[in-house]
């Protein structure tokens, strides 16, 4: 890491998935998901970018369960691009598995997102992924990233950062 450069915190280590998970990802935005055919290699075993796609799927479920859909950021000339994501796979899931993508904000610095993400198995027993995300808040006509966020998105996030972080 470069100094001066603002990094996430780190994504808890693979031994993670050997202590039990209890209530840990109980505030957390759920977005079930079961795997299909088309989510998986050859061999059965889910595909490793169907998972980033589960987890954009959540993130925009969780911004439409606080009111943002992301059309009428579109709509506002707003897009939320990914800056960085980083993925920790923890255990493979399975050809018809069920499981559960949990998501949070972790916080709004300026027109950055930080978001965390655990893929569990439905019960909350299982830990498969671990990830966090940063979007950016992108002005679309100008091609350039906006000085803020626009003021609805700013209330909203915040609302929710105040209704799930505590």
């Amino acid at each position: 890491m470069s100094p001066g450069k603002p990094s996430q915190p780190e994504l808890p280590p693979t031994s993670a998935i050997d202590r039990p998970l209890n209530h840990a990802f109980d505030n957390w935005f759920a977005y079930p998901v079961r795997v299909q055919p088309h989510h998986t290699d050859y061999i059965g075993v889910v595909w490793h970018g169907s998972y980033i796609a589960w987890m954009e799927e959540a993130r925009i479920e969780c911004l439409r369960s606080i009111g943002i859909e992301y059309a009428d950021l579109v709509a506002l000339g707003c897009d939320l691009p990914v800056v960085e994501l980083s993925v920790r796979y923890h255990r493979s899931i399975q050809l018809g598995m069920a499981v559960v993508v949990k998501t949070r904000m972790a916080d709004v610095t300026g027109v950055r997102i930080n978001w965390d993400y655990a893929i569990v198995s439905t019960d909350g027993q299982q830990l498969y992924v671990t990830a966090k995300v940063t979007l950016v808040a992108l002005d679309r006509e100008r091609g350039k990233i906006m000085r803020q966020l626009p003021a609805t998105v700013k209330d909203a996030l915040a609302k929710f950062s105040t209704l799930h972080n505590n």
